[in-house]
């Protein structure tokens, strides 16, 4: 008989003892999002292959080497989605939210990519991604950087640095495309296999190389924001101004070029010092000239994506305050009629007491085995219920977490004490 099935590599179970984390995290970036006027969208995990080939590009790593695509058993070309912005673009396309309109949206859920797993890097992984739609001016970069930097103080998240960097139009890019083959090919027999193969495709992506080897050869390469036109220079002046006023500080980094093709003027990047090589945390900049690339009508836009997993991790590193899963209360019985009365009890204190976390012995058993029960649990308090109980209206109420003394109340009058005493949710 063989062995049980285990999971695949790179894709992992995300476990009960983790909830509290993830529900941290996404509960907060709900709250955030929306505090800001975003509003969520859900797409799809299939996608067909030509999305991505069109908007992150055939020659990015992504698409050449990291993208699960198959022909499906209608003969089509289909991918797990790689990342989340081309995915809202066609949504938006498709169901006409983009033409003439200001969109602000969020997503989240899983993305996939065939890589080497390593911490903080998975074939399985999550994103929030948030997109606006509509907007050319520089408020909107200036927003969403704020956007991103108060979710990392109510998360408590300390200690990113913010990487910025400008593009420029495609134009500009294109222009500087040039300026670096020609100066990487006056080098090429100081370059790499992978820089020798993105020279012809894909040249801005030798500046993101990991090489240490390059770093001397890519410090010296022509700058970008030195081949700037006007409007892209004073477009991100404003950036730049935006956030001095609102105190967010940021490094200029002319290296940052972001993976992905569709990417133009302002990029941006939170990274930390505390995950590895894994260091970038939140992603993003405006990319303009995706929507008419994938058949819609030009419109300007701009937005990013979180790793979840990684923030995840960094989270646990800085012991950042997490939201409370576990029951507050749980329920003890002992005798038929308690038991009974226990489970319309339980009932009418969820009724009457707003988002009262209680859970009842289902176990049954001895008062000893229960409470076993109750302490894995992590419930603060036990509601301890026999006939005695039952038949004199009373319940006994005995704190799990503390010295505490065990004390006795009145039935009718347990939903207003539990509304006072009771830890809070969060």
């Amino acid at each position: 008989m063989s062995g049980a099935v285990q999971s695949i590599r790179g894709i992992h179970d995300i476990l009960p003892a983790d909830a509290a984390l993830w529900f941290t995290l996404e509960a907060a970036a709900t709250e955030v999002f929306a505090a800001y006027g975003y509003q969520q969208i859900r797409l799809p995990i299939l996608e067909r292959t030509e999305l991505f080939k069109r908007a992150v590009g055939e020659v990015t790593d992504i698409v050449e080497k990291e993208m699960y695509s198959f022909e499906d058993r209608g003969g089509d070309s289909i991918a797990l989605r790689p990342e989340g912005t081309a995915g809202c673009v066609r949504a938006g396309i498709e169901h006409g939210l983009l033409h003439n309109q200001i969109q602000r949206l969020w997503y989240h859920g899983p993305m996939f990519r065939y890589e080497r797993p390593q911490k903080g890097r998975y074939r399985q992984f999550h994103q929030f991604g948030v997109e606006t739609f509509g907007v050319a001016g520089p408020a909107v970069e200036i927003e969403l950087i704020a956007m991103s930097a108060r979710l990392w103080r109510k998360l408590g998240i300390s200690g990113l640095s913010l990487q910025l960097n400008s593009l420029g139009t495609l134009e500009e890019r294109q222009a500087y495309r040039q300026t670096l083959v020609d100066y990487f090919s006056d080098h090429r027999d100081r370059l790499d296999d992978d820089s020798l193969r993105r020279l012809d495709s894909n040249p801005l992506r030798i500046l993101d190389s990991k090489n240490p080897a390059l770093a001397d050869l890519i410090g010296q390469a022509p700058e970008l924001l030195e081949h700037l036109g006007s409007e892209s220079a004073d477009h991100f002046a404003e950036v730049r101004a935006g956030l001095e006023t609102l105190g967010i500080a940021y490094q200029l980094n002319s290296r940052l070029v972001r993976g992905l093709d569709y990417y133009t003027r302002t990029v941006f990047e939170w990274r930390t010092d505390q995950l590895g090589a894994q260091d970038a945390v939140c992603s993003g900049g405006r990319f303009d000239g995706l929507v008419d690339w994938l058949g819609g009508r030009p419109t300007p836009a701009v937005g990013f994506a979180m790793g979840v997993e990684r923030l995840l991790a960094l989270m646990q590193i800085l012991d950042c305050p997490l939201r409370r899963l576990e029951p507050a209360v749980y329920v003890v019985t002992q005798g038929d009629k308690a038991a009974r009365l226990a489970v319309s009890l339980c009932e009418e204190l969820r009724d009457r007491v707003p988002r009262l976390r209680l859970m009842k012995d289902v176990g049954g058993g001895s008062f000893k085995s229960q409470f076993k029960r109750a302490d894995k649990s992590g419930a603060h308090l036990a509601l301890v219920l026999g006939d005695a109980e039952a038949d004199s209206g009373q319940v006994q109420i005995k704190p799990l977490r503390s010295d505490a003394a065990q004390q006795t109340i009145a039935v009718k009058e347990l939903a207003a004490w539990l509304e006072t005493h009771v830890p809070p949710t969060h």
